[in-house]
């Protein structure tokens, strides 16, 4: 995929979607900000569950044109949304910690993902929004870090598309630099967690 049909699709979605984003991202910040006042803990993994699931089947599936996104970024989008709902299930009573340093340190890149795109030189349709494949999951992994229970295979799968923040290079999405600090972040996370259960063994 070159850097047009990259930014073509992100046009479209962007100027199709744009209302649904928008209630996406309410509900999504809303369920995350209950979740780290100790309320409903669960309720942040259920929403990061649904944005990954319209992810993979609105940017990957509906406007999606190459076949790296149709056989690898919409499973990998799908699973990660379907891991949020059984973790939401199977650990409901999971707490959901204040965010230290480095989670509020992403939590602000996340926020300021459209901003970048903009001082970028991007314009609405064709720039990042929040509701999009690497934002959604740059949220996804400073959220889930904060969880005392984690689903190694999810905690996986998420930071292997935070490594291919690398792409910011090759399309000139340089404020897909940010997913890349979350993908880093994610090894770090991932680490810790084997070496965890390494303990326990």
């Amino acid at each position: 995929m070159d850097a047009q049909v990259f930014w073509g699709v992100i046009g479209r979605y962007n100027q199709q979607t744009l209302a649904i984003q928008i209630v996406l991202l309410v509900f999504v910040l809303s369920a995350v900000s209950i979740s780290f006042a100790g309320k409903v803990q669960w309720l942040a993994k259920l929403a990061l569950g649904i944005a990954n699931l319209f992810i993979g089947i609105v940017f990957f599936g509906i406007y999606g044109t190459e076949p790296i996104q149709m056989f690898f970024a919409l499973p990998l989008y799908l699973v990660c949304g379907g891991l949020f709902f059984y973790e939401s299930l199977r650990s409901r009573e999971d707490a959901l910690g204040r965010p230290d340093g480095w989670q509020a340190a992403l939590l602000v890149l996340y926020a300021l993902y459209p901003a970048v795109s903009i001082l970028l030189g991007n314009r609405f349709p064709r720039m990042v929004t929040h509701i999009m494949p690497c934002p959604v999951v740059s949220l996804s992994i400073a959220v889930y870090a904060g969880y005392q229970k984690k689903n190694l295979l999810l905690l996986a799968l998420l930071t292997i598309w935070g490594l291919t923040g690398v792409k910011s290079l090759i399309f000139s999405a340089y404020e897909d630099i940010i997913l890349l600090i979350c993908g880093i972040y994610g090894v770090v996370l991932t680490a810790k967690e084997l070496k965890k259960r390494k303990g326990r063994a």
